[in-house]
């Protein structure tokens, strides 16, 4: 198996797609050998996805950080810094890198606007969910898929991640189990949810992946101290009939 297909009641015209570890192994991070893995460079990336998904078009990758900056996917702002991309266009590709972070791919119920969120516990903490959620109409129904990321069991967090969901949202607490003195393992899963719940959005799928423990078929920056691959996550409205 080399990618995965969102089990969600997305319009047939949504096409979306997360690559697993033995069909693409990502953006190349610059601290690591170019032979670590098999890692690919950047130029080669794009050229890789098509020997494996039916892109109609490059994507439009974006230069993650962390932030809360989202931005629209038109081939203008390619590798512009932003942690989501969202289009109204058919055949443009918004797409994420992840290993651990939590990728969030979303959609109207008519099928005419997408995005793709690079979510991280410091994007979530910061809002990156309700920045993208902006860019839709509030009145229309919206549908999330949650891609993999690093599971409940495994993401031990200190104070500083506690403090920074909790301080500001004290439902936070429930995603949290505490496990020493100013440990606890966080449920990124929840804590989208619970943002997304926030924003009207209550169609809600996906969520049940580590990557950290499902070695085979995820990379994950943790489990292999920072010398990995990402998952591409890609959403798209196809012009195809």
């Amino acid at each position: 198996m080399n990618y995965l297909q969102p089990n969600w009641p997305a319009p047939a015209k949504i096409k979306a797609y997360v690559t697993l570890r033995k069909g693409w192994s990502g953006r190349r991070p610059a601290h690591v050998d170019a032979t670590h893995n098999g890692l690919i460079e950047p130029t080669q990336k794009s050229d890789h996805l098509r020997n494996l998904l039916p892109l109609p078009n490059e994507p439009i990758w974006i230069n993650q950080n962390h932030s809360t900056i989202v931005i629209e996917a038109t081939p203008e702002n390619r590798e512009k810094n932003a942690d989501a991309s969202f289009t109204q266009q058919l055949d443009c590709i918004c797409v994420v890198l992840t290993a651990d972070c939590l990728p969030i791919l979303l959609c109207n119920e008519n099928g005419t606007q997408v995005a793709a969120i690079h979510a991280g516990w410091r994007g979530l903490a910061n809002g990156i969910v309700e920045s993208t959620l902006k860019t839709f109409k509030p009145t229309e129904k919206r549908l999330a898929w949650l891609g993999p990321a690093i599971g409940p069991q495994k993401f031990e967090v200190g104070k500083d991640v506690y403090d920074c969901f909790t301080l500001k949202h004290p439902a936070a607490k429930e995603a949290f189990i505490a496990i020493a003195e100013d440990k606890w393992l966080a449920d990124l899963y929840t804590l989208a949810k619970m943002r997304l719940a926030s924003q009207g959005v209550t169609q809600i799928y996906g969520g049940d992946f580590c990557t950290h423990t499902q070695e085979d078929l995820f990379f994950s920056y943790r489990r292999d101290k920072g010398k990995t691959g990402r998952m591409a996550s890609l959403i798209w409205i196809s012009s195809d009939k």
